[in-house]
């Protein structure tokens, strides 16, 4: 055996000896001084004999059948290796050739790129038409230069390439690629010239038939030279990517904003309706707390006048009383003095009470509200988030919310009712089904496979008449998986992705999609996991709403294809179930593990004989692709408890005592249970109110002699604003001001022993002025209108450093979440806020907030990053949050102990920290992105350093003015949304110059004043505010840049225009193109080539000025431009001086048709087109009708030089030219134009010209029609023609069939139309009337028959009837070419003469018209009509003579058209001087 093997062996390497020119013999001397080798088609079927070539450079085996690669371990030099059309099934055995260059493997079995870590030196790999699913392997090649994939199973890019960062040419075509997200990840290869992801050669790439999709590349990519073989190395094409991209991009940015503008007006409208709920309960606890206050200062009095026993605390005075009550409940002994403090103490107790009540339904309200909050937000995200995917993926995943104006949201809404049975839900409560929102889903690429597939299965099977496909297509709810909730991005993943994402993480349970057809399988597990969830986490939960309430569902459109039974024991995967491409299984199966609720189901719907269960199945489809999500509903149940919400009606907030669960609404009864104890005992009396406060009143109120004497000083109640001379009470310990009208309280300062301070239930606004307060214990400051969190901390911790218990609750506060935190951690001493005891955890989590609120050097090296280049990815989000997301550009963790490090920054995002103030920034110098959004600052301050700052953002804070930015002059976008601006300095705004893009919005601005030197603003956000008007920057508005801005968006028709209307980018099989009435500008199909088989566009009634881009369509025949503005073929070049630099380099893009030089107006005027290369070739009909075309030269027709049917009506032509080149045409329309006259030269060429329409134009003559020798058709009503002359000269148009004339003045005459039936032999329509052969004798003899000849001595006197009036005059007949006498003198001989001879009258004529323009045509023809008519009544008009007189008339006429062309030899004018001929 192994002497067969080394036998075949010898003779391969015999035969690879002879292939390349060796001698077997001499191969030990010849084969080291071999470099090169090569085997073409067989006779090499595995790789032997290489030991003999040890210096072998490069081996070359094309259509062998190696299967492995091996013997190269003796090829050590080996540098480029083509194995080639093999059957290779593994890269292996390359690991010795560590100089290997170029490594071809294309045209193989390969399924893994694996063992290529040693060939460091590897730069071009090609694995084209392989088996190859996953790009992976490269990682060590980091030389790497070109690579070829194409034509495999490859789907994913990921962060492959990351290594390969020399990579300059890679070609994916043919591959399975069909997301942008994957193509973003090559814009990170900085080297890579040329990419090809649709090359010719192989199938293109899904993504590819996408919209957007070479814009998409060429804004990631803008170092790209070749994209899918075409050359897109110049920069215009770059500039018109990006350029369209920001448009997108601003587009979005717009839509969201609207999002989030709707967004702020429903929750001012949820915040407006919290306040007149919540105006009761807050009426009614001012009106006990001050009920309180009054008694127990009336209280305090009694006791401080001994009427009471002042022993007992309040306290221990409460707990008497009510053990009193309980033992002596009907016992009437009790002294007056207790009786009296006991109602006190009662009264108090019960308004106690009654405020706990209030606050509670206080809570109530505003745990409803911020339910209602957190439902608006998240709506309004889910909206966000899918118009982000739409940018994301350029447009191609679109997501449509539906109303009941559209016809499938209500076949959305029946499907899913009649799918929900309620004996299902009832066991639940459940007794409906709410449909609040439908949203479609249009995703391109998803419904494109889905189409491939089902189309690749139709075209596979052989359906029977009685089995239609579609059958298997249904539509199905997509069952989520109880134990992972849907989130958000999961949502948005199935619905980019589909169904692959959710189930990847599913395939180790369950290898298909899992779907169903009832609701309540769909339902049913996640109503029991919440319904579990809510029970194990609160037993006694008493939430407002059942946790299952709302839901979602993804309705989807499945292929079932062949569809099987499941068996109970066999799992869910294709290889129980071989050939089926669905699985179903009907409830009834499901029965085994249904739960106690499912048999009561069960038996309720068999005793009411329902029957849903039997069509109720779950089915799981093996191919994911086949399960297309088209429609996300948003639902709720109706359950058995209605739940009344108190922001979802308008009702009043009081409601019956019948209503069950009545969380925050109020019952009837406690308003009288309010009035009960107000009418108890005591009550107070009224007190006159003090309003100002002076000494006498001090010592009145406090019944003191002098002011050292004073402890306490109650002055609740008063309508007080100042308090003068407080501060002289030094021994003051105790101080209550509620109730009264401060707005500040900056009297109240150097009470050193002050303990006790009450200013509740006021107008306080602000705290400072508040000083040397440091023996201060209690402070109660709610119910006011505090609002600066971080300032009137920072008075409270200056000042009253050791206060114990503060009380801020009820004031308007900015930044209310993080309050308490913020509070506890700066008054270090504090124990009680708000009331509630302060826990050690809770100043732990304090003081761990304080030390995160402050940008520390730890805080800078987590949330910076060091990128260079602005990113380029599709978002609206600022750029500092894009890059701290995506970069992987950190601080090295081994500089941050030097400062080496600082000025390396150029990325900070500091957003959400609860920062009160911008620090520690003064070495981020290089800082060019930033955003400190989300946070409690007040002020802009800190930034001085950070002269590069490209963007800020400070977004959501508390920033009142934008004072500190004014040095940041490279500043280009700002956004300070969402703070307490009232004003816009212009000192700020004048020094950034480069500012771009402004927002502004929910801010107080009243005026837009700052903005009016504000001159590069592109960008200007400002809703939401108190602006009246906005006149102060409409000069920002300027001309030039409008101008700029519509020839770069500004109707341009673009092939992702009509990919958006079709679906699809497949243009090859358009045959026709209809874009109309669309305010089209300019064309740009690029490339032209994939519109090859369109031959029909129509874009009338649009703003076209040129072809534009249609000159480039190949093979259009019919183009109609009717109703635009078309000036030229190719567009005029503006003047140069007017033009934006953005202009002048838009215009050299030629797929648009910009940068083709017109001709000069010199050459238009002397027949430029026949200089000029055609265009066009395939064009046949053309219309150019109501364009206002004034001048045809300019159009430069004559380059369309196989038209054939040319429309011009409704325009302002006045001259026919410019048509040499159409040698073709065979019908010219210009028909109500401004023609008054046909130029010699109009139809100098049109010898192809059958019919011609000049009706309602402004003719007079009929001249220089001789060129139609072959028009048949010629319309010329409603002209001015006037003289049966004129009709005469249609003689020089011999086949002219069909005439109109109608409308002009000679047809008031009764012999035009004989005229015109004698002159015009081939005549067989006038007027739209046929010409007979009875006519046209008639019209020859009509004259003859109408009346007889008189006598008379000459044909003037003669008085021949038919004749015009005039010809009894002179000049009537004209004859300048020839003497009728003699003619008539020499036909009829010496017999018949003509005693009176025209001499003087003739001359005289002769002279008269001598200078006429054209005295040729001017003149009657020798065969005139008059002539006719008076020769055949002196002789007797026989036949033969008639014949005798037409040849000689024909004779005569073609000697004088001879000598009229003789006379205009040259193309003059016939006015023109002669001119010498030219040798």
């Amino acid at each position: 055996m192994i002497q067969i093997d080394n036998q075949n062996t010898e003779e391969i390497i015999k035969e690879l000896c002879t292939s390349n020119g060796l001698s077997y013999e001499k191969i030990d001397q010849e084969g080291p001084e071999t470099s090169t080798l090569e085997m073409f088609f067989s006779g090499y079927p595995k790789i032997v004999g290489m030991s003999f070539f040890p210096n072998l450079t490069t081996l070359t085996l094309v259509g062998q059948s190696i299967q492995k690669i091996s013997d190269l371990e003796y090829c050590p030099l080996l540098r480029n290796l083509w194995i080639a059309e093999c059957c290779l099934t593994k890269i292996d055995g390359l690991q010795y050739c560590t100089n290997l260059e170029k490594l071809y493997l294309y045209y193989n079995e390969i399924s893994t790129i694996e063992n290529l870590e040693t060939l460091m030196k590897l730069e071009v790999i090609w694995l084209n038409n392989n088996q190859i699913k996953e790009i992976q392997g490269l990682h060590t090649l980091q030389n790497l230069k070109e690579l070829n994939v194409a034509g495999n199973l490859i789907y994913k890019i990921g962060t492959c390439f990351d290594p390969n960062g020399q990579l300059e040419r890679l070609n994916l075509s043919g591959n399975r690629i069909c997301s942008f997200k994957e193509l973003s990840n090559l814009a990170g290869l900085p080297h890579l010239k040329d990419l090809s992801l649709n090359d010719p050669q192989y199938d293109p790439n899904p993504i590819c038939l996408l919209c957007n999709y070479a814009t998409h590349v060429l804004y990631h990519m803008p170092r790209l030279q070749r994209l899918d073989t075409y050359d897109v190395s110049q920069k215009q094409i770059k500039v018109l990517a990006e350029a369209t991209v920001m448009k997108k991009i601003m587009y979005y940015n717009m839509r969201v904003k609207s999002v989030h503008r709707q967004l702020n007006e429903e929750l001012e409208k949820l915040k407006e309706r919290k306040c007149k709920l919540q105006k009761l309960p807050e009426d009614r606890i001012k009106l006990f707390s001050c009920n309180i206050k009054h008694l127990e200062r009336e209280l305090t009095e009694l006791q401080t006048s001994g009427k009471i026993q002042n022993n007992k605390s309040i306290k221990s005075k409460r707990l008497e009383i009510e053990k009193s009550i309980d033992d002596n409940e009907n016992t009437d002994e009790i002294s007056e003095e207790s009786s009296l403090e006991n109602k006190f103490f009662l009264k108090l107790e019960a308004l106690r009470e009654r405020i706990t009540f209030w606050n509670r339904k206080l809570d109530e309200i505003e745990k409803i509200y911020q339910m209602e909050v957190k439902k608006k937000k998240k709506s309004n995200s889910l909206v966000v988030q899918f118009l982000l995917t739409e940018l994301e993926t350029v447009g191609n995943t679109r997501f449509e919310e539906g109303s009941p104006s559209d016809s499938w949201f209500n076949s959305c809404y029946d499907l899913i009712l009649s799918r929900f049975c309620a004996w299902d839900f009832k066991a639940y409560g459940i007794t409906g089904v709410k449909i609040n929102r439908i949203i479609r889903v249009h995703n391109r690429i998803l419904r494109m496979i889905f189409e491939e597939k089902f189309q690749l299965f139709l075209d596979k099977e052989v359906l029977s008449e009685t089995e239609n496909y579609r059958k298997m297509l249904e539509c199905l709810f997509y069952v989520f998986d109880p134990d992972l909730p849907v989130k958000k991005k999961q949502l948005l993943q199935v619905l980019e992705d589909g169904f692959q994402a959710m189930e990847e993480h599913k395939l180790s349970r369950r290898q298909a999609v899992r779907l169903s057809n009832s609701l309540t399988i769909c339902e049913r597990p996640r109503i029991e996991f919440l319904q579990q969830q809510t029970k194990d986490e609160c037993e006694n939960s008493n939430d407002l709403e059942e946790p299952f309430r709302y839901g979602k569902l993804i309705i989807a459109k499945v292929f079932l294809g062949h569809s099987v039974p499941a068996r109970e024991k066999d799992p869910i995967s294709q290889v129980n179930y071989p050939g089926a491409n669905s699985v179903f299984r009907p409830r009834k199966h499901l029965l085994s593990d249904s739960s106690d609720a499912d048999d009561e189901m069960y038996s309720a719907m068999e005793h009411r004989n329902c029957d849903c269960r039997h069509r109720q199945c779950e089915w799981f489809i093996f191919d994911h692709e086949l399960v297309l999500p088209e429609y996300i509903v948003e639902f709720e149940y109706t359950t058995l408890v209605k739940v009344q919400s108190l922001f979802s009606t308008l009702s009043n907030v009081i409601v019956d005592e019948r209503k069950k669960n009545t969380e925050g609404f109020i019952l009837s009864s406690d308003l009288q249970r309010d009035d009960e104890v107000m009418n108890m005992e005591p009550t107070v009396k009224a007190r006159p109110k003090i309003v100002c406060l002076d000494e006498k009143t001090v010592l009145s109120v406090a019944k003191a002699n002098i002011y050292s004497q004073i402890v306490v000083l109650n002055l609740h109640g008063n309508s007080l604003s100042k308090l003068r001379d407080i501060s002289k009470l030094t021994g003051l310990r105790k101080l209550i001001v509620s109730f009264n009208e401060f707005t500040c309280l900056d009297d109240v300062y150097h009470l050193p022993n002050l303990e006790y301070f009450d200013a509740s239930h006021n107008h306080v606004i602000t705290l400072e002025g508040i000083r040397g307060l440091s023996k201060l214990k209690y402070l109660d400051l709610s119910w006011n209108q505090l609002k600066k969190t971080g300032e009137e901390i920072n008075v409270l911790r200056k000042h009253t450093s050791n206060v114990l218990s503060l009380d801020i609750r009820h004031n308007p506060w900015h930044k209310p979440v993080s309050l308490r935190l913020s509070v506890i951690g700066r008054l270090k001493a504090l124990t009680h806020l708000d009331g509630v005891q302060i826990t050690e955890e809770e100043a732990a989590a304090a003081s761990c907030f304080i030390a995160g609120s402050k940008i520390s050097q730890a805080c800078l090296l987590e949330h910076s990053r060091t990128d260079e280049a602005r990113p380029r990815i599709l978002s609206v989000h600022p750029y500092a949050n894009i890059l701290t997301q995506i970069s992987k550009n950190k601080v090295d963790s081994q500089t941050h102990f030097n400062s080496s490090w600082y000025p390396k920054v150029t990325v900070l995002d500091l957003d959400g920290l609860h920062l009160s103030k911008i620090a520690n920034l003064e070495k981020l110098e290089n800082l060019r992105w930033a955003s400190f959004s989300n946070n409690n600052l007040t002020k802009i301050e800190g930034l001085e350093s950070c002269l590069n700052l490209e963007e800020l953002t400070l977004d959501g804070n508390c920033i009142s003015n934008l004072e500190g930015i004014s040095k940041l002059t490279k500043l280009t976008r700002l956004s300070v949304n969402n703070n307490h601006l009232t004003t816009l300095e212009r000192r700020v705004f004048e020094n950034l110059s480069h500012l771009h893009y402004l927002s502004l919005e929910s801010n107080r601005i009243t005026s837009l004043v700052g903005l009016q030197k504000a001159y590069a603003l592109i960008e200007l956000y400002i809703s939401n505010n108190y602006v009246s008007t906005y006149q102060e920057i409409y000069h920002l508005k300027e001309t030039a840049d409008i101008e700029s801005a519509k020839d770069l968006f500004g109707g341009r028709l673009t092939c992702d225009m009509i990919a958006e209307r079709l679906g699809h980018s497949d243009f090859t099989k358009m045959q026709e193109l209809n874009w109309t009435t669309s305010t089209i500008r300019t064309v740009d199909l690029v490339p032209a080539d994939q519109f090859r088989n369109v031959c029909n566009v129509n874009l009338q009634n649009n703003n076209l000025t040129s072809f534009s881009g249609l000159i480039f369509l190949p093979n259009v025949k019919i183009l109609c431009l009717n109703y635009n503005h078309i000036e030229s073929v190719l567009p005029r070049q503006k003047p140069q001086n007017h033009l934006t630099n953005r202009q002048q380099l838009y215009q050299k893009v030629t797929s648009s048709g910009y940068g083709q030089q017109g001709p000069s107006k010199g050459k238009r005027d002397a027949g430029f087109g026949e200089n000029l290369p055609p265009i066009m070739q395939s064009l046949e009909v053309l219309h150019l009708g109501y364009n206002g075309i004034s001048n045809l030269a300019q159009l430069q027709l004559s380059r369309l030089k196989n038209l054939k049917l040319l429309f011009l009506q409704g325009n302002e032509i006045s001259q026919i030219e410019g048509l040499e080149g159409l040698q073709l045409l065979q019908e010219l329309v210009l028909d109500h134009n401004r023609v008054k006259t046909i130029a010699e030269g109009s139809f100098a060429r049109q010898n192809a010209l059958l019919a011609l329409h000049l009706e309602e134009n402004r003719l007079r003559e009929l001249n220089n029609l001789q060129p139609l020798v072959k028009l048949q058709k010629l319309f010329l009503g409603l002209n001015k023609i006037q003289e049966l002359s004129e009709l005469e000269k249609l003689e020089g148009v011999p086949s002219l069939k069909e005439l109109s004339i109608y409308g002009n003045p000679v047809t008031r005459k009764m012999s035009h139309r004989p005229l015109l039936v004698v002159r015009l032999p081939n005549l067989q329509v006038l007027d739209g009337m046929t010409v007979s052969t009875e006519e046209r004798a008639r019209a020859e003899l009509h004259l003859i028959e109408q009346q007889g000849i008189p006598a008379a001595n000459s044909p003037i006197d003669s008085g021949f009837p038919g004749l015009p009036i005039t010809f009894s005059k002179h000049p009537p007949i004209r004859v300048t070419n020839v003497n009728l006498l003699e003619g008539i003198n020499r036909l009829f001989g010496s017999d018949l003469m003509f005693p009176h001879v025209f001499e003087d009258p003739l001359q005289n004529e002769a002279n008269k018209y001598k200078k006429s323009k054209n005295p040729g045509m001017v003149t009657t023809n020798p065969r005139s009509i008059h002539a006719e008519i008076a020769l055949r009544q002196v002789k007797g008009a026989t036949a033969n003579l008639l014949n005798q007189l037409t040849q000689q008339s024909g004779t005569t006429r073609t000697a004088y058209m001879h000598q009229n062309n003789r006379e205009n030899d040259g193309r003059m004018p016939a006015n023109s001087p002669s001119r010498p001929n030219r040798m």
